[in-house]
């Protein structure tokens, strides 16, 4: 009898041993981040994020505000650069913001649940609840996760590390690698905090531009320079310009009939201040009148003819010069570069021809824009993009005060991501 007592001590005893484990393995951690998920209300967190995307890894400190249902603010500031970036989402929609160039983008999107932010902890969150094959460790006070990166904009994002903390299940850092191990974004969280007090008007898109203090978004900030809301592709079909004190929109006309390398004209590029239409520069002729050889054949250096359309460019009446990708896909040729002006912006375009097509157009932007296209956000690694259009599509994006739309109707997602990108490598030198 004693000997039957005993047995049963030792089996209780390793049955509560195993149990108090149980605590701290993989599937109770991940049921106990489930219900941080389902009774989530809000949060606040602010990190330095570095990026490995691009020649040079880039530097950003990141603040990220979520209320529910919807709310969200990103800020994203280079500070190297002097440059902030907000990304909003309220009841009028999803915006990215440039407050410095008082720019904004508006655009409908289901972002962010229609894909994954790193800086985002239900995204965070999710890729572990959604990994079955996910790995877990513990390392000092984190739970650590390696598991698959789900992030619908880059193909070269594989596995991501996650680490959270053991009492409250906050990030408290994450690494994204490719499928060669090599970590692509490191973002260190500085601090995070669940059930934070946020007022509604902090995911307000006017306090977000006119604030300068972007961190403390001071409330008694003065309210200057509010948005006119323009109607949607302000420029008319018959390439009029839009009426005085509307913005064109940023992905409208010129994105659409320049895809694919459609000649600028009408509601495009060959829209003018007046109304009226720019005479579209001749194949034999460049943006300034003067007679250039035929554009070479896709695969081939764009030699003569383009070295004439660059002198062109760099006496552009656009007020700056032109920059070029310094990524070209295989098979593509420069076909020309003109002058345009799209409503009270002046430019230039590009033309590409070959195995894809597609147009690149830089802007000097005079005037805050505001579209209500459906769309997409695009982290370049050095700035935020919106990806707007379904068979023909434009990237926009702004970059040390220049405004590009890179437009296509045949390039990969990829293809268009590592030209935008390749942007500001050339920019920077």
């Amino acid at each position: 009898m004693r000997r039957v007592t005993w047995i049963l001590a030792i089996v209780m005893s390793a049955a509560l041993l195993l149990a108090g484990c149980g605590k701290k393995d993989a599937g109770s951690v991940v049921k106990d981040l489930d219900h941080v998920i389902g009774k989530l209300e809000s949060y606040q967190g602010t990190g330095r994020m570095v990026l490995q995307t691009g020649q040079e890894p880039q530097e950003y400190q990141v603040e990220v505000w979520y209320q529910q249902p919807h709310y969200y603010r990103i800020s994203l500031t280079n500070e190297k650069k002097d440059i902030t970036q907000v990304v909003l989402r309220n009841d009028d929609g999803v915006f990215v913001l440039t407050p410095h160039l008082h720019k904004s983008f508006r655009f409908q999107s289901d972002w962010p649940e229609n894909q994954g932010q790193v800086y985002l902890f239900q995204s965070l969150a999710q890729s572990i609840l959604l990994d079955t094959e996910r790995q877990f460790t513990k390392e000092g006070n984190s739970f650590v996760f390696d598991v698959a990166a789900n992030y619908a904009n880059s193909g070269q994002m594989a596995r991501q590390k996650i680490w959270l903390d053991q009492k409250s299940l906050a990030p408290q850092k994450v690494e994204v690698s490719d499928s060669s191990s090599n970590v692509l974004v490191k973002l260190d969280f500085t601090q995070f905090e669940f059930g934070k007090k946020l007022e509604k008007d902090s995911f307000d898109m006017q306090r977000n531009m006119t604030s300068w203090d972007l961190k403390s978004l001071d409330k008694d900030a003065p309210v200057s320079g509010a948005v006119k809301e323009p109607i949607a592709g302000a420029a008319s079909p018959d390439g009029k310009a839009a009426a005085a004190g509307t913005a064109p929109s940023t992905a409208g006309a010129a994105g659409k009939d320049a895809a694919a390398g459609a000649p600028a004209s009408g509601a495009s590029a060959g829209a003018t201040a007046d109304g009226g239409k720019a005479p579209a520069a001749s194949p034999d002729k460049a943006a300034d009148g003067s007679a250039k050889a035929p554009a070479a054949a896709a695969g081939t250096a764009a030699t003569g003819a383009a070295g004439a359309d660059k002198n062109a460019a760099a006496n552009s009446s656009a007020g700056f010069g032109l920059i070029e990708p310094s990524y070209m896909p295989k098979g593509v040729a420069q076909q020309d570069i003109r002058d345009v002006k799209l409503g009270e912006n002046t430019g230039i375009m590009v033309r590409y021809q070959g195995t894809y097509n597609y147009t690149l157009l830089e802007l000097a932007p005079q005037t805050q824009t505001v579209s209500v296209l459906p769309g997409d956000i695009v982290d370049l690694g050095y700035t935020l993009g919106v990806v707007t259009g379904d068979e023909k599509k434009t990237l926009t994006w702004t970059y040390e005060g220049i405004e590009f739309r890179l437009a296509t109707a045949d390039l990969p997602h990829d293809e268009l991501v590592k030209i935008a990108q390749s942007v500001a490598e050339e920019a920077g030198k």
